[in-house]
Parts: structure tokens; C-alpha cells; sequence
């Protein structure tokens, strides 16, 4: 997601946030989108100055943290608990919720982590990663107890 390829990403959700705020109707992925902008106020004021957020890099080695990836893993995690995919994602964010007294945001922070590794993992082998590992993780996340198998 580099170069002039990341701006219709980054846009999307400049667009999705700005229709939010201005009380315009949402299709149901700008809705998720906007959730999760709600969810990140530290993230509104780099929205609203939409030229430079399609321009600027985030550089890990520099110590920052891309909003536009931070905010797509949410999206990404929120899909696979919607879906249950990996089978078993939804049982664990469940037990997240009550570990955390239902503060999703903060079980979902505890869960991105492993999602990044996942990916990680997946693009330096070039194949998928094995779904135990990335469930394994998020146990291991959530304090929970490792499974049999």
C-alpha cells in the first residue's frame, strides 16, 4: 500500500468519516469505519486534514504507528467476529468481553497484536498461517488457559 495505490484506501476512510460527522448517510462499510474512527479520537484531527494523511508515512523504525493500518486491523478483527472465522474468534472475544468487563475496544487492542503477527507471518512465508497459532495467540493475549490440541 504504497505510493498513489494507498489513497483510495486512505480515502475511503477520510470519506467515511467526514460523511459521519456531517450527518450524511453511511452504506454499512462506512458505518464500520466511522465506529471505529469514534473509537479513536486521536485520530480525528489527522483525518480532517485529509491532504496531508494522504501523503504522510508512518515509519515504525521512527517509533510511529500507521492510524490508517491500526484502524483496517479493527475492521479486519471485527470481520472475523462477525463471521466467526477463524471458527472459535467469537467464543474468545466473548471471554475477552468478560475478562474486560465489556470494553471491546480494549479486548480488541489486545487481539490486533496477534492479528499483525498473523499477517506477519503469512506474507514473510507466503502462505497462510495455521489458525491454531493465531487463536493460540490470542488466548495467550487474553489470559486465558491454552487448549488441548
Amino acid at each position: 500500500m504504497f505510493g498513489a495505490q494507498r489513497d483510495p484506501y486512505r480515502r475511503r476512510f477520510i470519506e467515511a468519516w467526514q460523511k459521519a460527522q456531517s450527518g450524511e448517510p453511511l452504506d454499512p462499510l462506512e458505518q464500520r469505519i466511522a465506529e471505529v474512527v469514534a473509537k479513536h479520537p486521536e485520530y480525528h484531527r489527522m483525518l480532517a486534514a485529509a491532504d496531508q494523511a494522504l501523503d504522510k508515512d508512518w515509519l515504525p523504525e521512527g517509533g510511529e504507528t500507521n492510524p490508517f493500518l491500526h484502524m483496517a486491523l479493527h475492521l479486519a478483527l471485527l470481520e472475523q467476529i462477525g463471521a466467526d472465522h477463524p471458527p472459535g474468534i467469537r467464543a474468545l472475544y466473548e471471554s475477552g468481553l468478560r475478562i474486560h468487563s465489556g470494553d471491546a475496544h480494549a479486548v480488541e487492542h489486545q487481539l490486533l497484536d496477534c492479528l499483525a503477527e498473523s499477517m506477519w507471518r503469512m506474507q514473510r512465508e507466503g502462505r497462510e498461517d495455521d489458525p491454531r497459532n493465531y487463536l493460540a495467540c490470542i488466548r495467550r493475549a487474553l489470559g486465558l488457559p491454552p487448549t488441548d490440541h
